[in-house]
């Protein structure tokens, strides 16, 4: 991740360990991704054996954590950053 924005120079690490909490919104992305992927199990695969609960879940955070670790950082910039987006900004 880049320190400051190319178009507007914004900082992105506000203050340090800013984004110590998104550790936590990740973890909260995380664990409805767990409840999504047993539900859906449950229900299309007819309550398979743990393994099958255990391996999917396993695989999909994983496969997943990319965009966990992105999308955390950037909530943690929209709620507590005072940060909103303007498409029209360009820098002069």
């Amino acid at each position: 991740m880049p320190e400051k924005c190319p178009v507007c120079g914004f900082r992105y690490e506000i203050e340090l360990g800013f984004y110590w909490g998104a550790m936590y919104m990740s973890y909260g992305l995380s664990v409805v991704i767990v409840f999504l992927v047993g539900i859906t199990l449950y229900f299309l695969a007819n309550d398979p054996p743990t393994w099958v609960y255990l391996t999917t879940v396993a695989t999909v955070v994983i496969l997943f954590t990319p965009l966990l670790f992105r999308y955390a950082r950037v909530m943690m910039l929209y709620f507590f950053g005072s940060v909103s987006f303007d498409p029209k900004y360009k820098q002069s």
